[in-house]
């Protein structure tokens, strides 16, 4: 246990820079009840208290439960209603622990109680960072080179006003440098339906990827900068209830690159450009229904998004998307996941900066992790089946309470995957970038995921690709 614990620690030291989440989605609601069981009227509830927010507005938790004061429900439907209630709030990524409890009373009268444990909310972090696509890329393809880094500081107030806001200043060094400002404000009015996101993102750097040859992506280096890129952003949510989600996005985007990048790949921007700017537009849906978003065990999801690039010929794009989880138990402390994801973008064209498709942040096969797949259009499905080995609780002798010990959880699973991605332009230009493209692709393999604390999750995988390829990969969220 001593070596995995080493190991994990290590491997978090490459992902300081991640979302910080909750602790522990196992929480068992805690009922206490009096009235008659046998009785078939139904409940009425009086009261609703919640304990333990010291900073977060009560409203906040309220606006989670499926109840409010005043409801009347069925006695068969309470423990469902309190557990999906008890999730939701616990996946708001405000608490290490969530538990409600219900009290009855004469006349089928119910009290309920949500008591909460409020994480900590401020986060000064080194900031460390890969900047390739995945661990085993920087490890093999990059041979672990230092130079593709991004180090620095990274500061995060989360529930800044107790109203689940969030405020983020990135300082970046190193591979790029950079500097991001971010507030989210999830609810702005009373119904606590509508909340609003602003952003600025200037960043500069010496190398860039300009082409892909043999699905592996091409670099070039300079003393100078060869890449400025700023954009301002601001979304518009609308929440109207608590699975539902709708965002509205626009942005401005300035970019520009060298002329030597022209030099190498001209079909890097339109028209041989060294500098682009556009106004974008986005909408998206999204419904989430899952015990635990980091990890989950029981649940659907699924999301579909529009996005529109330029008002003009040159930089015009739509690209439409589509992706959709299904978790469903097979037996006890096992559960078998199904994951669908599709793109498509128009028009067909053999920009580089258009092209780029599978293999980039979530949308790749596992066991192809080595591999990037440009196109126009793509699609994946992938199924695994998992069982949960044990659980330990790792004993920090802290003496604060909330961070005793720290839950660990070992997951075995087997996997599948399958995926399509056409490229009109396959054969054109740089060499190779036809030998998964415009086929039928496969992977499979084996792999062990360890859940913790605060959303971290660790997936080791012994994958194994079409191409006669096989690895042990490691991703880390």
């Amino acid at each position: 246990m001593h070596y995995w614990l080493r190991l994990l620690l290590l491997i978090l030291s490459f992902k300081l820079s991640n979302s910080i989440g909750q602790i522990n989605h196992e929480i068992k609601t805690n009922t206490s009840t009096t009235y008659d069981s046998s009785s078939n009227k139904p409940l009425f509830i009086a009261e609703i208290k919640i304990l333990g927010n010291k900073r977060t507005k009560p409203y906040i938790i309220l606006r989670e439960l499926m109840v409010k004061p005043g409801d009347i429900i069925a006695q068969e439907k309470l423990e469902n209603i309190l557990e999906i209630s008890k999730n939701q709030v616990f996946n708001t990524a405000l608490f290490l622990e969530t538990k409600i409890s219900y009290q009855s009373l004469p006349g089928n009268i119910i009290n309920i109680t949500v008591s909460v444990k409020e994480r900590w909310y401020f986060f000064p972090l080194p900031y460390f960072k890969l900047v390739d696509r995945n661990f085993n890329q920087w490890w093999v393809d990059e041979n672990r080179s230092l130079d593709r880094v991004n180090y620095g500081i990274k500061f995060t107030q989360y529930n800044l006003s107790g109203n689940n806001d969030g405020l983020d200043v990135w300082l970046i060094n190193g591979y790029n440098q950079q500097v991001s400002l971010r507030y989210n404000l999830p609810f702005f009015e009373k119904t606590l339906k509508h909340g609003v996101n602003v952003g600025y993102n200037y960043s500069s750097q010496k190398e860039l990827n300009y082409a892909t040859a043999y699905h592996k992506q091409l670099f070039i280096r300079t003393p100078e900068y060869i890449r400025k890129f700023s954009r301002a952003d601001v979304t518009y949510t609308y929440r109207p209830d608590q699975r539902w989600k709708h965002s509205l996005r626009t942005s401005f985007t300035q970019e520009s690159i060298a002329d030597t990048i022209i030099k190498v790949n001209p079909n890097y921007f339109p028209d041989k450009r060294t500098e682009i700017q556009y106004l974008d537009l986005s909408y998206s849906i999204r419904y989430q229904n899952h015990d635990y978003l980091a990890y989950p065990t029981k649940g659907i999801s699924f999301e579909g998004a529009i996005y529109h690039r330029g008002f003009d010929d040159v930089t015009n794009l739509w690209q439409l998307s589509a992706a959709a989880l299904y978790v469903k138990p097979v037996w006890t402390n096992a559960f078998i996941k199904f994951n669908g994801i599709a793109t498509i973008k128009r028009p067909k064209t053999n920009v580089y900066v258009n092209q780029r498709l599978l293999g980039y942040t979530d949308f790749f096969l596992r066991g192809l992790e080595y591999y990037v797949i440009d196109g126009d259009a793509a699609a994946i499905a992938k199924v695994s089946l998992h069982q949960r080995l044990f659980k330990y609780n790792f004993k920090t002798y802290l003496k604060s309470k909330n961070y005793k010990t720290i839950p660990f959880q070992y997951y075995l699973k087997l996997f599948g995957d399958v995926g399509y991605a056409h490229n009109r332009y396959a054969s054109i230009g740089f060499r190779g970038n036809n030998v998964l493209s415009n086929q039928l692709i496969y992977t499979g393999g084996i792999g062990l995921d360890i859940v913790s604390i605060y959303d971290i999750v660790i997936r080791f995988e012994l994958s194994f690709n079409q191409l006669g390829g096989k690895g042990l990969f490691l991703h880390s969220k």
